[in-house]
């Protein structure tokens, strides 16, 4: 009699468990899925659940289902598979994915919750199933912890397994609150939960290229949600992933994005950077795409010119695809200035004028961009390379430039303004001014922190003999002659030092020692026989100036004429 009793209450509590389970739940649970994902050999990588969250198909599982994954399907409440299109976001600290799938008109989604739960409010776990009845584990919150912008972890009252877990935490009002974590012992009548309000934040920014989260992924991520975060991410695609990678990534873009200029311009410069005639005409096409969805005409003119302006640089002198040439480029950049001139489009229209060789047009847009607040030391570099190259052009204005171009870099001098004191101290040189050339070499050595070449110790020493600094001369050429032993051109600078300064003896040894690396050096020859004639060794002196004759010296005729007479 008991024992029947037992069984009547017992049918009892369930009936009443079932009568009482919220209205909400048999519609609710076909929101709930089944995933399982691959690896790269397309083996089984482990299984789990999710759930949908928008009516777009977006979803949210755990991160470590996904984490080395190469794709995954979904196992929804019927029995249907759907792949997983794109990853949306990951946090691996938190272990949740965010990512979508395809999605049918009626399927079910679940609505986040508009307020957090409060502690000792019931909550209801909604499992993954494809039976008819929906068994709902209730619980209760004992404590919510806030983990920033409107979000929550939720610690509950609560006995869940690993089939529970990313099975969503539901509200009396049948509103998602968060996502089952894995627990630390199936044994704890202990759970918790993430705010699904976490994961539905989770997005694909600008950096996430340099997630290792999202890159710990191989599924395919989707592009930041606005465009110019979208091109951001392009580029620091363009740096990171192979050529095949990429071209799909841009491919994503334009048919996310069908109205982007810069998109298009991207594309043509991938296609462009091909030997490949057919991928010249796909880039030709977007080229012309570009000009024609483009909203702000000049901009897509500037784009479109400094693509064919760096593809004909490339060429190296080769035959250009139909009309992509330096005068194509120039007829752009030009309708751009005519459109609506922009400093940019002025500088690019004089390194077109330079690479045709039209110096003197170049420096006068050079200049032109120079008066804009746009001026730096690069675009007075140029303006000065222009104007050295222009006939009949004074060294002076030139250094004029070049002075203007220092004067907008900052101090404390580091690599990226070496260049500019190298080119002084070479243009100084040229101009006579020795001394200040030297001092360009020194700021210009300090600027690089010493790493230099032996042709470096070479140039500085021409600069300092001729401002009569001989110590600093031959410290420089024997540092040369040290990084360098196998040039004889050194060797013979050395000797030529030595000579300037007296030091006869050690003349001599240099030039013998040149001579032995090349017999033929004529000038060598001249100068060791004028060293034996200081040393009134004049018959030696005599030989090697017949020598030097020999091998077509045309300075050694006055050395014959005073000494061997």
């Amino acid at each position: 009699m008991k024992k029947t009793l037992w069984i009547i209450t017992c049918c009892l509590i369930a009936q009443l468990a079932s009568a009482q389970a919220p209205k909400w739940a048999e519609k609710a649970k076909k929101a709930v899925f089944s995933i399982v994902t691959y690896d790269k050999e397309n083996k089984i990588k482990g299984t789990g659940n999710g759930f949908y969250i928008d009516a777009q198909g977006t979803a949210l599982s755990d991160y470590s289902l996904f984490e080395g994954a190469e794709r995954a399907v979904i196992i929804n409440a019927d029995g249907k598979q759907v792949e997983v299109n794109r990853i949306l976001g990951a946090n691996s600290m938190y272990d949740v994915v965010k990512f979508n799938t395809a999605i049918e008109k009626k399927q079910m989604t679940l609505t986040l919750a508009p307020q957090p739960a409060k502690v000792g409010e019931t909550v209801y776990l909604l499992p993954y199933s494809t039976q008819k009845a929906t068994a709902l584990q209730t619980g209760k919150v004992t404590a919510v912890d806030s983990i920033g912008n409107q979000s929550f972890y939720y610690t509950l009252e609560m006995k869940t397994g690993e089939k529970t877990i990313s099975c969503p935490i539901m509200n009396i009002n049948g509103q998602v609150l968060g996502m089952i974590q894995k627990n630390a012992s199936d044994d704890s009548m202990e759970s918790y939960a993430l705010g699904a309000s976490y994961g539905a934040s989770l997005n694909i920014s600008a950096l996430s290229m340099n997630d290792g989260a999202l890159n710990n992924i191989g599924i395919k991520k989707a592009l930041p949600d606005t465009e110019d975060q979208a091109l951001v991410y392009l580029y620091m695609s363009a740096e990171q992933l192979d050529k095949d990678s990429y071209l799909n990534i841009l491919n994503e873009f334009l048919a996310q994005y069908p109205n982007s200029m810069e998109g298009y311009v991207r594309r043509a410069n991938y296609y462009m950077g091909s030997e490949d005639a057919a991928q010249y005409a796909q880039a030709d096409a977007d080229l012309k795409k570009a000009l024609d969805v483009a909203s702000v005409k000049e901009d897509a003119y500037y784009q479109v010119a400094k693509s064919i302006y760096g593809y004909v640089l490339s060429l190296n002198d080769k035959e250009p695809y139909q009309e992509w040439t330096m005068d194509k480029a120039l007829e752009l950049i030009r309708t751009a200035i005519q459109t609506n001139e922009q400093p940019l489009h002025v500088q690019l229209e004089g390194d077109i004028l330079f690479a045709q060789g039209k110096y003197a047009d170049a420096y006068a847009s050079y200049e032109k961009f120079n008066q804009s607040t746009m001026a730096s030391a690069a675009s007075y570099y140029s303006a000065a390379k222009a104007k050295q190259l222009t006939e009949g052009s004074d060294i002076n204005e030139v250094l004029a430039l070049m002075d203007k171009a220092i004067e907008q870099l900052s101090k404390p001098y580091f690599g990226e303004a070496a260049p500019y004191f190298y080119e002084r101290a070479e243009l100084r040189a040229q101009a006579g001014k020795y001394r200040e050339a030297v001092l360009d070499y020194n700021t210009f050595f300090d600027a690089v922190s010493g790493d230099v070449t032996a042709l470096f110790y070479f140039q500085r020493e021409q600069a300092e003999m001729q401002c009569r600094m001989y110590q600093q001369a031959l410290n420089d050429i024997n540092k040369a002659v040290e990084m360098a032993p196998e040039d004889v051109d050194f060797w013979v600078e050395k000797g030529s030092v030595h000579l300037r300064v007296n030091q006869l003896d050690e003349a001599v040894e240099v030039f013998k020692k040149a001579l032995t690396m090349n017999d033929k050096y004529a000038a060598a020859y001249r100068m060791l026989g004028y060293c034996q004639a200081l040393q009134k060794n004049n018959k030696e002196a005599c030989a090697n100036f017949a020598k030097a004759k020999e091998l077509g010296d045309e300075v050694v005729d006055q050395l014959i004429e005073k000494y061997c007479k």
